[in-house]
């Protein structure tokens, strides 16, 4: 059993940055890929983010290319979304997730948190 604890989420400008924390509970943290998914009000859930467990292969989703970047710390069983030039679009809860693979399928993914809301205003 995994337990995942979102931080770091709130109000920024246009162009600003946040950095997003997990921290997972249990000893298998480092066995686990890692990633974050986001929602926004009416719309569907999309994939962020993912990292594998050794933290050697990173994916993205094109709309955050080049401006977030996904890493993690196996010895503080945390995992991190840094989030730079920030978008009105990018307002949404952002979830982190916990699973055997880095990928952009959710349903692969078996633990989630509770969400960090991020607003960013224009």
């Amino acid at each position: 059993q995994v337990q995942l604890v979102e931080s770091g989420g709130g109000l920024v400008q246009a162009g600003g940055s946040l950095r997003l924390s997990c921290a997972a509970s249990g000893r298998t943290f480092s066995t686990h890929a890692m990633g974050w998914f986001r929602q926004a009000p009416g719309k569907e859930r999309e994939f962020v983010a993912a990292i594998s467990q050794t933290g050697d292969y990173t994916d993205y989703a094109d709309p955050v290319k080049g401006r977030f970047t996904i890493s993690r710390d196996n010895a503080k069983t945390t995992v991190y979304l840094q989030m730079n030039s920030l978008k009105p679009e990018d307002t949404a809860l952002y979830y982190c997730v916990a699973g055997k693979l880095a990928t952009q399928s959710w349903y692969q993914y078996n633990y989630w948190g509770q969400g960090t809301q991020v607003t960013v205003s224009s």
